[in-house]
């Protein structure tokens, strides 16, 4: 038995002769084109077998976990002879594995360490070489070929040649292996993308989004009255569409209307409609909202904002399914699924005499609670991703591992729709492809009415105007959260309008009461 020395893959190269240059020249263009594994294996069998004019060869996938051994390819065996050279072969595999290194039988007949196996003698072998494969550092598998004839006897040269060989084979095995793994990855991801919530247009795979989905999909599969409830930019309104477009109604119409900051009469001639004649301006019959939605599904964004009186006819909605047109006597039955959202507390509310407890009842049929973002921060940095998606489309740019961290360590009292304004903000700053921390700017999501430069009409104006984005400018909301009129809004913004740069009136709310 001849145990080849441990030499660099250098030294082995030196001692591979001219013709065994271009056989592995040849070997390498074809083990670098094998697209899989199973191809590479099977190739690589078959190229040993011809360079070596080896009469039979084995090759075999060693599992560390158990010591074991598995036949991934063989070449001129029958299942008997593969089932008694396994025993043969397994002190060989032994010594390759544990040597790290080719083993080769030169003339067994004149070997006497090879005595010990049986199937020397049944199968009339003459000679048997072996080698390692590696991937990476570790030991993958093993190739054993034998011959059983005396014009072949394997020697040093071939064991050289094998040696190198076999770190071929090792280069493509790492090269099939990573792309193996990054498809897997990628299908992974894919799923991952596929089932993030599962609901459509929504991005998340959180535990809380996940809870969040599986209510989702069974609600949509009834048609109860839905109550969506959740903090401002929380995405109210993509859950609506989502639900909708779970339900059997998904192929009928889906219309939404937001209920804030819009005078009763024009709200109400909206969502029933009117008769020709009806008031100034009505020139023709005009189909309302809940009409038009017939057979499907609408949406009364901030519900809260409508006001009892038109909260009174809502709720013959909800009752009976029935609308009547402004100036109509008439009655309409309408088959539509209703679905509402506030950012508000409802039940207080209805404790301040401002909202209806018999319509807020026939809205909570199936209330559904949309979480914060701070309360979701594994989806932060898939959002923040999609939304470069969407803002940098075509191009690579991508996040900073330190403003990843940033993002991370934020708690969005805007939510999903803050995030998105600052990633929009952060990709316009984006020169290159990484988008920075400093092109975050946290400090400006956080305004401090109590820290300003400037007039006292400079902080007036910043206050209002940052006041209504925290309200999706919402005037009525906004006069709420200032303690002011909702009239006095409206001047305030009429002055902006008129004068952007001007300095604004300094009378608040209160002091322009006579003018209402």
């Amino acid at each position: 038995m001849i145990h080849s020395d441990k030499k660099t893959n250098l030294e082995n190269f030196g001692r591979i002769t001219e013709d065994q240059y271009s056989i592995l020249y040849t070997v390498a263009k074809k083990l670098n084109s094998s697209e899989k594994i199973s191809s590479l294996v099977e190739t690589g069998l078959d190229l040993i077998i011809e360079a070596l004019n080896a009469e039979r060869g084995l090759f075999v996938r060693y599992t560390p976990a158990d010591g074991g051994f598995s036949i991934i390819a063989a070449r001129n065996f029958n299942r008997e002879s593969i089932q008694d050279l396994s025993q043969f072969s397994s002190g060989i595999l032994q010594k390759v594995i544990s040597g790290r290194q080719p083993v080769l039988y030169h003339d067994i007949e004149n070997d006497d360490s090879a005595a010990v196996f049986k199937s020397v003698q049944i199968h009339n072998i003459k000679s048997v070489i072996g080698v390692p494969v590696f991937m990476e550092e570790q030991i993958w598998g093993a190739i054993i070929a034998d011959s059983r004839s005396n014009r072949k006897l394997f020697n040093k040269e071939n064991l050289h040649f094998l040696d190198f060989y076999s770190n071929l084979i090792s280069l493509s095995l790492n090269r099939l292996i990573a792309i193996e793994s990054l498809e897997n990855e990628n299908i992974s991801l894919k799923n991952r993308l596929e089932n993030l919530t599962p609901l459509p247009d929504i991005i998340g795979n959180s535990k809380p989004m996940l809870s969040l989905a599986q209510l989702i999909k069974k609600v949509a599969a009834t048609d109860a009255t839905v109550l969506l409830l959740g903090e401002s930019g929380t995405g109210k309104d993509l859950i609506a569409n989502a639900i909708h477009k779970l339900s059997r109604r998904s192929n009928a119409p889906y219309l939404a209307q937001y209920c804030g900051s819009i005078p009763d009469s024009l709200l109400e001639s909206e969502l029933f409609g009117y008769k020709k004649g009806a008031f100034s301006g009505a020139v023709s019959d005009k189909k309302g909202l809940f009409e038009a939605a017939d057979s499907g599904t609408f949406f009364l964004d901030e519900i809260a904002d409508v006001s009892l009186s038109l909260q009174a006819k809502l709720l013959r909605v909800l009752q009976n399914r029935e609308i009547i047109r402004i100036g109509d006597t008439s009655v309409k039955k309408v088959d539509v699924r209703i679905i509402s959202a506030t950012n508000k507390d409802l039940k207080k509310m209805i404790r301040n005499g401002e909202f209806r407890e018999d319509l807020f009842y026939r809205l909570n049929v199936f209330p559904v609670t949309i979480p914060p973002l701070r309360e979701r921060k594994d989806d932060i940095i898939l959002l923040a991703n999609h939304f470069i998606g969407r803002f940098a489309s075509g191009s690579n740019i991508r996040l900073h591992k330190d403003t990843i961290r940033k993002l991370e360590s934020y708690d969005f009292p805007g939510n999903v729709r803050q995030l998105e304004n600052m990633i929009q903000r952060a990709v316009i700053f984006c020169d290159g492809e990484i988008l920075t921390p400093d092109m975050i700017d946290l400090e400006e999501q956080r305004f401090d009415p109590f820290h300003f430069d400037g007039t006292l009409n400079s902080y007036i104006k910043n206050l209002l105007l940052k006041k209504l984005d925290e309200n999706n400018q919402n005037k009525t909301q906004t006069a709420k959260t200032l303690g002011v009129s909702v009239r006095w809004i409206q001047k305030k913004l009429k002055e902006l309008e008129d004068n952007p740069s001007g300095e604004l009136s300094l009378k608040f709310g209160g002091e322009e009461a006579d003018d209402e």
